[in-house]
């Protein structure tokens, strides 16, 4: 399959806004595709070479480089090059126009000669190759690589390819959208996106779950089951700020675990080997060598999906630390003194996989009851504390319980006959209850940013504002809920800086909506947790817009920064459903207070 065809199609992709045009277009291309490609296709459109939990290396190029390798490939200088860069924005667009320049004056293009047409499996496999050089001359080799791709592109299909090596595709395009457009293409039907989205949560391999589809049909993707080794799209709770609105949304029982202020791991075995995957889906095995440790000497069983909180503990006392003394592991490069210094514990709390058996059709209580049969608790790996509760009473006693024993909260679960693990679904089998919810806003939210604002007055010269903005699932865009201006440190700031250089763009992404315009846009690839003191309407965001009254959407009163999550994924953050949640029962409180007032 020729890549041109893939790069007409992504410049088409980007000029649409319209998610039922995407789909169609998609689906278009989706058709054209050999049926041998549809797995790097599919990668391709989600800016990767390969699904995360790989742990395979990514493109690792720099702007420098790539520019480096536009000089080569065009003859034009870097500095001629720079210049029109800084003109432009967007190198993608500036190696288009020098390769148009360039060819139009060669000597085949003037005597009408075709030069050999780049493949789809060419350009996919020279950027693995670029992916996985490494060596004393590795970099000069890759720049050596990409050279000779951009040689032998259309103008067209340098855009994209350059595009894609920085990380910046550009097209617009999400799971969900990729998943409807599977369905369209390949089933003739887009109401089956939900059975492809179900093995998709169950299989997060994007992919492979293509392959299979066109293999063999959608009968075979209904009978995907999950697979140690491959990571499943975690199962996610709503939350609520009263005990008894909850005790009423599980049915009046539950079981009642402690929220731990840690990093979720999702722990597999198979064949003997163990590995440990992120709540983004990442293999990050290497960081938690103990931990590895730990589950191969405690977990007796050949091979499953089991899930719970990697805790940071202080080495002296044992007492719980919280969430930020983990990134002292991804940022060491002594990882064994790393381990030493920042000590962990392991809180079990799912299992999904057991012995060749799906446990995710299972309820909760049988998972549970699993899970501690195959778990020998000990110091460094135990089954998060829980208790089942039938009242308010018990749950806000267990609540404060939790709270003096250093958890952020607890997690409350339906133990109802449905009460299975719904992968990748946020719902009210599980419900979140913080210490949060006490004061201000009923919960911190998480936010993608989106885009930045210059300062003023000290902080004059730099970014030290940013748009953000919640996720809307139903039309997978991110609508801009607020900008946020305090809350950041000094080393936050800097930060900042650090990840708008890594994030920025020209131009506004095709799946944000946004209607005010910062000084510099952002791919929403980046969450931030803040917090406010409410939910007010506004007119100036368009998060919501329409479902309190037309033309008006919602904003958070003085939000504040409060951490980056880099745990999560842009479509993990704060759904626009929590948002009206939580701003419908912020005005049942003020409802309810004024009418204890009146009495």
């Amino acid at each position: 399959m020729d890549f041109k065809i893939v790069a007409e199609y992504f410049d088409r992709l980007e000029k649409i806004s319209s998610r039922i045009q995407l789909t169609n277009l998609l689906s278009e291309l989706f058709l054209k595709t050999d049926k041998q490609h549809v797995d790097k296709i599919i990668y391709i459109i989600q800016g990767k070479l390969w699904p995360d939990f790989l742990g395979m290396p990514e493109l690792g190029i720099g702007e420098r480089f790539i520019i480096k390798a536009v000089e080569a490939a065009t003859g034009i200088s870097e500095s001629s090059i720079d210049k029109r860069l800084n003109e432009v924005g967007d190198l993608g667009e500036v190696v288009a126009e020098l390769k148009g320049k360039v060819d139009s004056k060669s000597l085949s293009t003037f005597l009408g000669i075709n030069q050999n047409s780049l493949t789809v499996e060419m350009v996919y496999d020279t950027l693995t190759r670029i992916a996985t050089m490494t060596g004393e001359r590795s970099r000069d080799l890759k720049i050596k690589l990409l050279t000779g791709l951009i040689k032998q592109s259309s103008p067209l299909e340098a855009k994209y390819i350059v595009r894609f090596v920085e990380g910046k595709l550009r097209v617009g395009i999400g799971d969900s959208t990729i998943i409807d457009a599977m369905a369209l293409a390949y089933t003739g039907e887009q109401q089956n996106s939900e059975i492809i989205e179900r093995a998709y949560n169950l299989r997060a391999d994007l992919g492979t779950i293509a392959k299979i589809l066109v293999k063999d049909g959608i009968e075979a993707i209904k009978n995907v089951k999950p697979e140690p080794g491959i990571p499943i799209r975690p199962m996610l709770a709503e939350r609520l700020s009263e005990p008894s609105e909850i005790i009423t949304k599980v049915n009046g029982r539950a079981l009642v675990d402690y929220k731990y202020d840690g990093e979720r791991g999702q722990i597999h075995r198979r064949e003997g080997k163990t590995f440990i995957y992120s709540r983004r889906l990442e293999n990050i095995s290497s960081q938690y060598p103990d931990v590895v440790e730990y589950i191969n000497k405690s977990v007796k069983a050949n091979n499953f999906i089991i899930e719970g909180e990697i805790v940071a503990i202080d080495p002296e006392s044992q007492e719980m630390r919280p969430f930020q003394e983990l990134m002292h592991r991804k940022r060491k490069n002594d990882i064994h003194s790393a381990v030493k210094e920042y000590p962990v514990k392991v809180f079990l709390f799912d299992l999904m996989f057991l012995n060749d058996e799906d446990y995710t059709v299972k309820g909760q209580l049988e998972r549970r009851k699993a899970l501690e049969g195959i778990v020998e608790q000990n110091e460094n790996v135990t089954i998060a504390n829980s208790v089942i509760v039938s009242n308010v009473t018990e749950l806000e006693r267990f609540f404060y319980q939790a709270i003096n024993e250093g958890a952020e909260g607890v997690m409350v679960k339906s133990i109802s006959e449905d009460s299975k693990y719904q992968a990748g679904a946020r719902g009210w089998q599980w419900i979140k209850l913080k210490r949060d919810y006490r004061n201000e806003m009923a919960d911190t939210l998480d936010l993608v940013a989106v885009g930045a604002f210059y300062g003023r007055g000290k902080r004059g010269g730099i970014y030290s504002s940013v748009l953000a903005a919640a996720y809307n699932p139903h039309k997978d865009v991110f609508e801009a809920l607020c900008k946020v201006a305090s809350g950041f440190s000094e080393d936050d700031l800097a930060e900042l800086q650090k990840r708008i250089l890594q994030w920025r763009r020209e131009n506004k992404h095709p799946r944000v909506e946004s209607k005010l315009e910062p000084d510099i846009w952002l791919e929403p690839a980046v969450l931030m947790e803040i917090r406010g003191a409410e939910l007010t309407l506004s007119l100036n965001h368009p998060c919501c817009s329409d479902v309190f009254k037309k033309d008006v959407g919602l904003s958070v009163r003085f939000p504040r920064f409060i951490r980056w999550r880099d745990d999560k994924s842009p479509e993990d953050a704060t759904t626009t459903d929590e948002i009206i949640e939580m701003y419908n029962n912020s005005r049942m409180e003020i409802k309810s207070e004024s009418s204890e007032e009146a009495t």
